[in-house]
């Protein structure tokens, strides 16, 4: 990642991070497996969190056992692949969508990460963004619009600087999000009272779906943020603060939001006011502050590794600071769609998910399904050669996507033929997905090259 002309990155922290997403230098190397704890802890202690198990209570007709369940089971799957991935980000010293070069091939990989680079720089960035400003304006009486303007301005400068200042930031906030959080939660569940709500398999695996969609949204940033750490970190340390920060933070806050949709209270088209509407008075202020540094804490993360994935398409920038021009330019975009959608805030964030969840699934399948069959071996030379290609990295990816939003999707605009014919599946999409996408690949590599060695592409 270190440039030749502006050497010395290393461990500085107010200093924009130089290139784009070259493999990181020896020199630069710094870090310790559990600062990703906090790393992955923080971005997730935000509304949108909550408002996950609020879907599943309130959308999916469950009760709080079976949203609590519902949460485990997806952030569980979707945390373990990310301590999985966050390993290997040490050993190459490249982004993860770099490394994704290897099961996809060069030009293979070009739509994964495109489709990276739209959900976290563009999609998901306006979607916290919203979040942020509407408890900002909430707390402080300020118009929305100019909110926006100010959590927006806040995010692109920490992301505009780099991997330090993003981790920094990860770290310091994390200690004001975990005390609010936790005295929130207190309250919430004190208050929490029986729903009637009886449930249904459908609705328990549309609630997998989601919790899943919004866990595993972050497996595309994984070795993003420990590509710096020293090669001899331990991978299994760096997996469990890595998974462990992300499941802890998600599933908490998911079951506070379930619990806080049994709560009776009036409706309230401030989405976070409806939230904090039954805490005291300054808890209430501290958790809408929190819930803004929380948005930002996610957004920095969404913009610097939007603007990872946008490089790894391979598009040639002059600039020694690519990476922050890129990130620039993707804070500005989000911003105008966060403002587009202010006056339907929420509205689709079901959908958002699953749809998540789908390209994530057979993603997922190609991407584990490689690294099984690549293990013991070293593929670096791969991550930088144009003209490498695995056409089964491409071909596996397609039929899962293809073949389970086809079979499986359950979604407004498009119900396919099973959760049509049998609505108790609910939406099975990213399950199928994973399954047929690694099962294709396995069954593609074996049939034509057998287990790929140290030379065999």
């Amino acid at each position: 990642m270190t440039n030749p002309e502006e050497p010395g990155y290393g461990a500085k922290l107010v200093a924009v991070e130089p290139g784009g997403v070259e493999p990181v230098a020896d020199s630069d190397r710094h870090g310790r497996p559990r600062q990703l704890a906090w790393t992955w802890a923080s971005p997730n202690l935000e509304f949108a969190t909550i408002f996950v198990g609020v879907l599943a209570v309130t959308a999916f007709g469950l009760s709080f056992t079976q949203a609590a369940l519902a949460a485990v089971v997806g952030n569980g799957l979707g945390a373990a692949a990310h301590g999985v991935l966050s390993a290997r980000g040490p050993r190459y010293g490249v982004p993860q969508m770099v490394l994704g070069r290897a099961a996809f091939g060069y030009r293979g990989n070009l739509v994964p990460a495109a489709l990276m680079s739209v959900m976290a720089g563009v999609g998901w960035f306006a979607v916290n963004s919203v979040s942020g400003a509407f408890a900002l304006a909430a707390l402080t009486g300020l118009p929305t619009v100019a909110c926006l303007v100010l959590v927006v301005a806040l995010q692109i400068v920490i992301a505009f600087f780099g991997h330090n200042l993003v981790q920094a930031y990860e770290k310091y906030v994390f200690v004001v999000l975990a005390v609010v959080f936790a005295a929130a939660s207190v309250v919430v569940f004190g208050k929490a009272g029986a729903t009637t709500n009886s449930g249904s398999v459908g609705g328990f695996l549309l609630a997998v779906g989601t919790a899943f969609g919004y866990t595993a949204g972050w497996n595309p940033y994984a070795a993003d943020y420990t590509r710096y750490l020293p090669k001899t970190a331990s991978p299994r340390a760096i997996g469990l603060y890595a998974g462990g920060g992300l499941f802890l933070s998600t599933t908490i806050l998911m079951l506070v939001g379930a619990a806080s949709a049994t709560i009776a209270g009036a409706a309230d088209d401030n989405p976070t006011t409806a939230f904090t509407g039954h805490l005291p008075g300054f808890l209430a202020a501290a958790t809408l502050l929190a819930i803004t540094l929380g948005a930002v804490a996610a957004n920095v993360l969404n913009v610097y590794s939007g603007a990872l994935a946008f490089l790894t398409l391979g598009i040639r920038l002059p600039l020694a600071w690519r990476r922050a021009a890129v990130a620039l330019a993707f804070g500005v975009v989000g911003f105008v769609l966060a403002w587009l959608g202010l006056a339907d805030a929420g509205h689709a964030y079901e959908n958002f998910l699953l749809v998540i969840a789908y390209w994530i699934g057979p993603w997922l399948g190609v991407l584990l399904a490689d690294q099984h069959l690549r293990r013991g071996t070293e593929f670096g030379e791969l991550l930088a050669d144009r003209h490498h290609r695995n056409v089964a990295g491409f071909t596996a990816f397609l039929v899962g996507l293809v073949v389970s939003v086809g079979l499986f999707a359950n979604q407004a605009v498009y119900t396919a033929p099973i959760p049509k014919a049998v609505p108790g599946t609910g939406d099975l999409t990213f399950a199928a997905g994973f399954v047929l996408a690694a099962g294709t690949y396995l069954l593609l590599r074996r049939q034509r090259t057998g287990v790929p060695s140290r030379r065999q592409p």
